[in-house]
């Protein structure tokens, strides 16, 4: 089952910007290869999380293409580390593009893979595109308003009303202002990933040790984002499972903070042929340790189920 497999710089335009991406190529088998086409979580650049995953598919004989939104990592776009999921969106589609006119790739055998807001986004994608023949959406965050409702919420962290009210209300006026600069053609007034209550997207300090992390392994990641992003976040729009063709599995984390687990339960249920499978994990949880293997490990078996039915067979003789 594990095989090696080498990985190549690429890229490709969108909009009139090129978008840098990696490939991932098994050494094992012969082309065309299946393919998976990943998209990151909100602000997440291609040398974070997204190599742990490639290389357990890649591994298992899958091609795999990472990249990084325009206005992240190392991908052209101005103004940067603005998250615009229309934008994103388009850029997956030209990965896609990509991926199906390559001729060491099977056109019939391209799936998709996303996290948090990718998540969402490539549900969107499928939702669209019959031809994605399978779909991964890894704690997606399907709603960023009432996705929220029904989140866990630590025992170690609870902020209470008087300080959640604040810090809202410090955020929103964050992105007024920010949204209010970038009509104006201004540079945007950014705010961290990760910081305090009220004056960073995300606060938990059970967090602190993982952004370190991500500062000290992922060079391309930036710790600021543009606040407008939390007048323009992606709504869930009811039906949209209900288009998606292809089998999906979904991954989920009982204890999400972030993302509401029941929430995202409820929607993708309508779905025609969904899996789901839970972990005793926070959201952050799925991107580390054994918790991550294991994820990855389903997933990956996922994959190699609807991408690989040859292979899929063998395995269960």
């Amino acid at each position: 089952m594990t095989a090696g497999w080498t990985t190549s710089a690429v890229s490709f335009p969108c909009d009139g910007e090129q978008i840098a991406g990696v490939l991932y190529r098994p050494e094992g088998g012969a082309p065309p290869y299946p393919c998976v086409v990943f998209a990151h979580g909100f602000s997440g650049t291609m040398d974070w999380i997204l190599p742990d995953f490639a290389a357990v598919f890649c591994a298992a004989g899958l091609a795999v293409l990472t990249f990084d939104y325009r206005g992240f990592g190392s991908s052209e776009g101005t103004p940067r580390q603005i998250v615009n999921s229309a934008r994103q969106l388009e850029d997956i589609r030209a990965a896609l593009d990509v991926v199906r006119n390559r001729a060491d790739v099977d056109p019939g055998r391209i799936g998709l893979w996303g996290t948090s807001l990718g998540g969402s986004h490539v549900l969107q994608i499928a939702a669209e595109d019959p031809r994605v023949a399978a779909v991964v959406a890894n704690v997606p965050a399907l709603d960023m308003y009432t996705g929220l409702r029904g989140r866990h919420r630590s025992p170690d962290y609870r902020p209470g009303p008087a300080q959640i009210v604040v810090a809202v209300a410090r955020l929103l006026s964050a992105a007024v202002v920010d949204e209010v600069r970038g009509r104006l053609g201004r540079s945007p007034r950014y705010l961290p990933v990760y910081g305090r209550l009220g004056r960073a997207f995300f606060a938990d300090p059970a967090l602190a040790q993982r952004f370190r992390a991500v500062e000290a392994q992922a060079p391309s990641w930036r710790n600021a984002v543009a606040p407008r992003f939390l007048l323009h976040a992606p709504r869930y729009r009811n039906g949209t499972i209900e288009r998606v063709r292809c089998p999906v599995l979904v991954t989920l984390a009982r204890d999400d903070a972030e993302v509401s687990t029941p929430f995202v339960e409820r929607k993708v249920r309508r779905g025609r042929d969904v899996e789901i499978r839970k972990y005793p994990a926070g959201h952050f949880d799925m991107y580390h340790g054994a918790v991550r293997d294991e994820v990855a490990r389903d997933q990956r078996e996922f994959l190699i189920r609807h991408l690989q039915p040859d292979r899929a067979a063998r395995k269960d003789r």
